[in-house]
């Protein structure tokens, strides 16, 4: 399978990937800029790519049969957002629970553009003492960039700041909303 997803990425549609991607056994791997729909797929393609064992989260009533089993073959994890549990301890728990688990989030939180980025990542990598790694998907030079591993520190603003820098100059599929 990974020699199809190498054919896929590299000879096909022609993308490179820079940077270490021999990533910790666990930590926050957030993935930026989410324009598109198209950006999950690429991802799943660069987890094999990579050979990188990856996991996201999702909203829980998306794993019931059949899809949630898919869902889970893909690196799902279930999360309960409608319980009073607070989803930052809840995934901690997860990293806490687990030998190797890596986390890959969209700090956009949506496929739209943003002012803001949503905080959870940081906080869910504070709370578990795991690295942050940063993946871009820059469509606009067909790349994607690991960043050497973060730990956030108790300056949340200077910290926000630095992970920002790396993103800086990349567009995603649909520019405008980068």
């Amino acid at each position: 399978m990974n020699k199809v997803a190498d054919i896929i990425f590299f000879k096909i549609f022609k993308w490179k990937v820079f940077g270490n991607y021999n990533l910790p056994k666990k930590c926050v791997v957030i993935v930026a800029p989410h324009t598109h729909w198209i950006d999950f797929f690429l991802a799943m393609i660069v987890r094999k790519v990579t050979n990188q064992n990856i996991n996201f989260i999702a909203k829980q009533e998306l794993f019931k049969f059949p899809l949630g089993y898919f869902i889970r073959m893909l690196g799902g994890r279930p999360v309960n957002r409608t319980s009073r549990s607070k989803t930052v301890d809840v995934i901690s728990e997860i990293f806490n629970n687990e030998t190797e688990f890596k986390l890959g989030i969209s700090p956009e939180g949506t496929r739209k553009k943003v002012k803001k980025w949503k905080t959870g990542f940081y906080y869910i990598a504070k709370e578990a003492s795991v690295p942050i790694i940063s993946v871009t998907l820059n469509f606009k030079d067909k790349n994607v960039n690991f960043s050497s591993p973060f730990y956030p520190t108790d300056n949340f603003e200077t910290d926000l700041k630095k992970i920002r820098s790396f993103f800086r100059d990349v567009k995603g599929k649909i520019p405008k909303y980068s």
